[in-house]
């Protein structure tokens, strides 16, 4: 297969819960014409693949995932932005801290949120990643995307409106993979954007646990926080071996020395159904899971 290809790598290196078994293939792709051979053999072989991001709300089981995961690295790490300072553009393979950071130093502004957003620009497209009353389609200009079921149409922009962006959620299926985005930005002082960065930094710092998690398990119902749901239903500092949910932020759950997967798995199941139990939400996964036998609310 194209690209730097590996066995048997495990996630653990991968994904910020530092958790899991081995994804059977990993295949690192550098530029386009890469992507484009790996995309026209995964076209004719299907297996299971994941787009592998930041790892930011990945979790993947003890016995590993089965299948190929793909990491843009090389071309699709690059940051551009316009000599006037109103657009930039991003591979998809960024780290959203780092755009923010690197757009504030030269006082491309707006997109200071990102910074407490621990995952990639592809991700953020994929999930509308938001946060401080900022979403990423408020600034996205177009995302390039390629479609690993269709890899001879290439790679195709889409403007915002064909995206079908919502609450952490896209018209973007499985099978795309956010290769680059646009974003619309807006020129001030460097001075006035780090000020800004440094105040989403002191926030979640304040608010949300650091260590080994995958940031927000579920997502927010219509008209309420899940991490208020959590905690109204008992489950802050529910335990399932090393895994336990934060007592700084019930909707995140930590992985303490010694967790596996599947304490994660576990934690995920109970507190879906204990808030299930006491207040008839049934809460939605933000979390991705893979390799875990059925649904974590059976």
């Amino acid at each position: 297969m194209p690209g730097a290809v590996s066995r048997s790598v495990p996630a653990a290196g991968l994904g910020t819960y530092r958790l899991g078994g081995p994804v059977a293939v990993l295949v690192r792709v550098a530029d386009a014409d890469a992507l484009a051979r790996v995309a026209a053999v995964l076209g004719a072989h299907p297996v299971p693949r994941v787009v592998l991001g930041r790892g930011s709300n990945l979790l993947v089981a003890d016995t590993g995932f089965p299948g190929v995961g793909l990491l843009l690295e090389g071309e699709f790490e690059q940051v551009d932005v316009s000599a006037d300072r109103t657009e930039v553009r991003a591979g998809g393979a960024v780290a959203l801290p780092v755009l923010a950071r690197r757009c504030a130093a030269v006082g491309a502004g707006g997109l200071e949120f990102f910074v407490g957003i621990p995952g990639s620009v592809g991700g953020a497209v994929r999930m509308n990643a938001g946060g401080h009353g900022r979403e990423t389609r408020d600034v996205l200009l177009e995302a390039r995307v390629l479609d690993l079921a269709d890899p001879a149409a290439g790679i195709r922009p889409k403007a915002v409106g064909d995206l079908g962006l919502r609450y952490r959620g896209s018209a973007i299926g499985p099978d795309d993979i956010v290769v680059a985005a646009a974003f619309r930005a807006e020129p001030e002082a460097p001075e006035r954007c780090a000020a800004r960065i440094d105040e989403v930094v002191r926030w979640r710092r304040e608010h949300q646990p650091g260590g080994a998690n995958g940031g927000s398990v579920f997502r927010n119902p219509p008209g309420d926080a899940a991490g208020r749901l959590i905690d109204a239903s008992g489950c802050k500092g529910l335990r399932v071996g090393g895994a336990v949910v934060s007592g700084k932020h019930a909707n995140f759950f930590q992985a303490e020395p010694g967790a596996t997967a599947d304490d994660v798995f576990e934690l995920v199941r109970r507190v879906r159904a204990r808030v299930h139990d006491a207040t008839g939400v049934l809460l939605e996964p933000e979390l991705v899971m893979l390799g875990f036998p059925g649904d974590p609310a059976s």
